[in-house]
């Protein structure tokens, strides 16, 4: 989708008189941290689980039992 150079200003021309000029710095300011902060929790690695595998099973077989004790 691309957009003309005539496009931009009527979509310019909308937001401007919907949120007016004073509101317009602090509306950018805000798409702009959200964005920031999009891409960084995107590019962040996942969370790596260290529990040694030895207890990672040993919990799993507890919340079995616990589990099938209970249903």
């Amino acid at each position: 989708m691309h957009f003309g150079v005539w496009e931009l200003l009527l979509i310019l021309a909308v937001v401007l008189i919907i949120f007016g000029p004073g509101r317009l710095p602090g509306l950018g300011s805000g798409i702009g941290n959200a964005l920031r902060n999009f891409r960084k929790a995107v590019n962040q690695p996942d969370a790596i689980d260290i529990t040694p595998k030895d207890e990672a099973q040993a919990a799993a077989r507890e919340h079995e039992e616990v589990r099938t004790k209970r249903g």
